[in-house]
């Protein structure tokens, strides 16, 4: 009973340490610390399962799940240490479906061992499915982010074929739970099935939906998590499943009202599919591009009262954050207000932009939020927009016509001065040009994010 006892407590500091965590990586300030707490109520949790087991272990079993960690540490600590910010979000990615991936193998390997048990086995079934379309979807959604399938592909009524795919696993599935069967056949096919439509389901998605996707799948890990703890009836492995399924369905239903588009749309695959993208991409804009340099921007900057900038995923591309803080604490040294403007789906996994400026120890209290940022741009002497493109695009607003019609944008076409920074007048990932290039009011300051700042500062220290 002494070890019992102890063991619960030990999952009952892990479970405290998760909630604990996770609140605060709602706050900048105290994500790190956050982020540490978890991973050691984790730690914590592991070695009281591994050292305070009751049942008898053969010594070789110990000596493959030390192996394990020991490489699964290794491994982890080596990514984490060498990746890149730009990296970061296929990073995510794949670690997730790694962990759907874990979840997929239990339900393969408990099958057997609950055959006669409906409860466990649904509960078995469940895991195995939702873990195996996070695991498949979330490699294709990596494959996507580092640029192994550069654009959706949508076979022919993809949106027909993935959905009878689903119902087929579903009654499948629910077959093999009703029936109680004990052909591990069966399990396998149905593990295989769920494999594909992982790959399916995330095929057709383009990449500007991926902040979305990343979400949704990291949803489905937890709730396979989850669904593992029930089975074995293991508290810690339950409640770190549920905190993981329930904020990723949050975060998920956020990022869907930030693109302004339907969860529903998500899940049954019509999620980035849009018949007047080409028809839109394709309009000739009126108005004309003007070009400006960076001695330009320097003189409007300089003689400016209040700046804002709008990052995305160019500046990442560019690894251009630590140039845009250095001009940012220029212009604060001159007197000049400057703010960061963050939409919600800026970059490519949500938070990405926040993660980004906070490597370079950018002040928390800078970085605002859309909903917070928008009313502040009428008084904006200068808009500085770097490799951000959709987010911005007026047409959200102005042209019913557009994929991203309604979604809601940060609205820098009401600032004094606009000046974007981009390598080519090439259109986002929506596939539409950008209104906000043709105003009056837009000036472009064409290159490379870091070479283009890089003048830009030296021209401001001139001055």
């Amino acid at each position: 009973m002494k070890y019992i006892f102890s063991l619960e407590l030990i999952y009952i500091l892990a479970s405290i340490s998760y909630i604990l965590g996770l609140k605060m990586l709602g706050n900048p300030e105290t994500a790190r610390r956050g982020n540490l707490i978890a991973a050691a109520g984790m730690t914590l949790a592991i070695f009281g399962t591994i050292f305070l087991y009751q049942g008898e272990v053969p010594i070789l079993i110990y000596s493959l799940i030390a192996i394990a960690i020991i490489i699964g540490t290794i491994m982890g600590w080596i990514v984490a240490k060498k990746v890149d910010m730009t990296k970061m979000p296929e990073l995510v990615s794949l670690f997730n479906g790694m962990g759907g991936a874990s979840a997929a193998l239990i339900g393969l390997i408990e099958f057997q061992h609950y055959i006669g048990n409906q409860l466990s086995i649904l509960t078995i079934i469940a895991t195995m499915i939702i873990g195996s379309v996070s695991f498949s979807g979330s490699m294709i959604a990596w494959a996507k982010l580092n640029g192994t399938l550069k654009n959706p592909i949508r076979l022919p009524k993809y949106n027909i074929l993935n959905n009878v795919l689903l119902i087929a696993i579903l009654a499948f599935g629910a077959y093999i739970i009703i029936s109680g069967i004990d052909n591990s056949i069966y399990v396998y096919l149905l593990f295989f099935a769920a494999l594909l439509y992982g790959i399916l389901f995330i095929l057709p998605i383009g990449g500007a939906d991926m902040p979305v996707v990343i979400s949704l799948l990291n949803s489905f890990t937890g709730l396979a998590a989850a669904f593992g703890g029930f089975l074995y009836g293991n508290m810690v492995m339950l409640t770190g499943g549920i905190l993981v399924g329930s904020a990723g369905t949050i975060l998920t239903l956020a990022m869907c009202k930030a693109m302004n588009r339907p969860l529903a749309h998500v899940i049954f695959g019509a999620f980035g599919e849009d018949n007047n993208t080409d028809a839109v991409s394709n309009t000739k804009m009126k108005g004309t591009v003007k070009e400006a340099s960076a001695s330009d921007v320097a003189i409007l900057m300089n003689y400016s009262q209040k700046v804002i900038i709008v990052p995305g995923y160019g500046l990442a591309v560019a690894q251009a954050q630590h140039v845009i803080h250095e001009l940012e604490q220029l212009l604060t040294s001159k007197g000049i207000d400057v703010k960061y403007a963050i939409h919600p789906v800026a970059g490519r996994m949500p938070g990405h932009m926040n993660v980004l400026l906070a490597e370079t120890n950018v002040d928390y209290d800078k970085l605002v939020e859309m909903e917070n940022i928008n009313p502040e741009f009428q008084s904006t002497d200068v808009v500085f927009v770097v490799g951000a493109n959709d987010v911005v695009n007026p047409a959200a607003h102005n042209d019913p016509s557009s994929p991203i019609y309604g979604m809601p944008i940060l609205d820098v076409e009401k600032a004094k001065h606009i000046i974007v920074n981009k390598r080519s007048m090439k259109p986002g990932y929506a596939g539409i040009e950008n209104e906000l290039f043709y105003n009056q009011k837009t000036s472009m300051l064409f290159g490379d994010a870091k070479s283009a700042m890089t003048k830009l500062l030296n021209e401001l220290k001139n001055m």
